[in-house]
């Protein structure tokens, strides 16, 4: 069984920052990309940013200089360093990765798409 747990949402000033952190675990062969979408009340939940297994990255414009999404491999961890925020991002923030689960037989499994629990970012003062 493969979980993706998030850490690091809280409430914080607008300009300031914070970290997220998605750590995946359980019978995994490879993750593929892994990135943080969110969703605002009444909106629709959008790509935040993502990286691949090779380190190529992709933003949304709203967030491109602000946040810096990065990726530990020999952790199963993704982090998202968030800077300069705003009350527009306020949203329940979501971990999602493509991962190849390890089979009983040791081989590699179909890929699917996995989700966190969420984490709530406020930004307000």
């Amino acid at each position: 069984q493969v979980q993706l747990v998030e850490l690091g949402g809280g409430l914080v000033q607008p300009g300031g920052s914070l970290r997220l952190s998605c750590a995946a675990s359980g019978s995994i062969f490879s993750i593929n990309a892994i990135g943080w979408y969110r969703q605002a009340p009444g909106k629709q939940r959008e790509l935040v940013a993502d990286i691949t297994s090779g380190g190529s990255t992709n933003y949304a414009d709203s967030v491109k200089g602000r946040f810096t999404i990065s990726r530990d491999n020999a952790k199963n961890t993704v982090y998202l360093q968030m800077s300069s925020l705003k009350p527009e991002d306020t949203a329940v923030y979501y971990c999602n990765a493509v991962i190849s689960p390890l089979t009983g037989w040791g081989t590699r499994g179909t890929g699917r798409r996995y989700w966190g629990q969420g984490t709530q970012v406020t930004v307000s003062s």
